[in-house]
């Protein structure tokens, strides 16, 4: 930039910074990058109810807005029309200089050796009990065997996304959300730049079980719907939950919301009729959930009104005869725990309620 006063240099290089913390902080997410011949170029979504979407130019302090867009879907179109032979999905690799830069953040590993710690005795409980286990590995594992998904990782690396090959169907990991918070994020298209279909989302505590059963069914391909849902029936809601009726869990209404609870009261499914009729609300049509109770969750699953029945009625299936373990002790004290817990209560996590792109 040497036709640049200092002034402007400076500003030019607040601009880029800020960019690049809105990525790294997942406040900006990228739909697709490419290389101009010279540099590379991106577009992405800031997040939020009135999000703008943007044309990016540039790398490390000379990234910059070239353009902006109203919708995310006008976004991808314009830049796929100028960049369509190639253009990636996801972020662009890191540079050599934000390379550099998480190194340094990265803490020098222990170089003592430190003895091995004694496994602990585990028991095999019900699914809706059973450990988290290592969500990151869950997912790793996915990926590995079912080519037709690839995997992004966002600047930051604190947030994976994996993209089906057909770009209908996408999956968000959040590596660091607070246990309560959502760290799973499925989301259906019915094209790649259509407006979400329908999406769930799950909390960083959600059993290894429920997950493993919730990307067994993503990977197969013939039983995920993408089209335009219909307006929800008896039937819809009589099919998803089939399993638990089957095996006899306790069915309640209580107004507007109808109730599947296990002989325990502490899991159960629940619909919400108002916001089955309210498909634009930000209210869970669907809430999985096993805990002291459904107000005050250990863990949490929830759905929008278009979900797949036959994907709930996938975890509805696990909950009512699925199996885990967890360290046998942890299972025994279990109700005392949740009891002490230091983490705050907050409220069930509805779905993500972020730009549909």
């Amino acid at each position: 930039m040497p036709w640049c006063t200092r002034s402007e240099i400076r500003e030019v290089s607040n601009e880029a910074q800020k960019i690049h913390d809105d990525i790294r902080h997942g406040q900006l997410l990228i739909h697709a990058h490419a290389h101009d011949g010279h540099t590379t170029v991106a577009v992405g979504t800031y997040l939020g109810r009135n999000g703008k979407s943007v044309y990016l130019h540039g790398e490390d302090h000379l990234r910059q807005v070239a353009d902006t867009f109203d919708s995310p879907a006008g976004a991808l179109l314009a830049f796929e029309k100028v960049h369509r032979a190639e253009m990636r999905p996801g972020p662009a690799p890191l540079t050599d200089t934000e390379r550099a830069a998480a190194q340094t953040r990265t803490p020098l590993a222990l170089t003592a050796a430190k003895p091995e710690p004694a496994r602990p005795e585990t028991q095999t409980v019900p699914a809706y009990l059973a450990n988290a286990d290592d969500h990151d590995a869950l997912l790793d594992t996915f990926l590995d065997a079912h080519g037709a998904w690839e995997k992004w990782r966002t600047f930051s690396d604190d947030t994976t996304h994996a993209i089906h090959e057909s770009q209908t169907l996408r999956i968000e990991r959040v590596h660091e959300a607070h246990p309560r918070e959502t760290a799973w994020t499925v989301a259906a298209y019915e094209t790649p730049v259509s407006d979400r279909m329908w999406h769930l989302t799950a909390t960083g505590t959600t059993p290894a079980p429920v997950l493993q059963t919730l990307l067994h069914h993503l990977a197969d391909g013939d039983r995920w719907d993408t089209a335009i849902g219909s307006p929800i029936t008896d039937k819809t809601v009589t099919a998803a939950t089939k399993p638990l009726t089957d095996a006899g869990w306790q069915h309640t209404v209580d107004g507007r919301w109808l109730r599947w609870t296990n002989a325990s009261q502490d899991a159960g499914v629940q619909f919400d009729a108002f916001a089955a009729q309210n498909p634009n609300s930000p209210l869970a049509t669907w809430t999985v959930w096993a805990g002291p109770s459904i107000n005050q969750p250990t863990w949490a699953a929830c759905a929008s009104v278009y979900t797949p029945a036959n994907l709930l009625a996938d975890l509805a299936e696990e909950l009512a005869h699925g199996t885990g373990t967890r360290p046998a002790r942890a299972a025994q004290d279990r109700h005392t725990k949740e009891s002490v817990s230091s983490l705050p209560a907050a409220p069930i996590q509805g779905p993500s309620t972020r730009p549909r792109h």
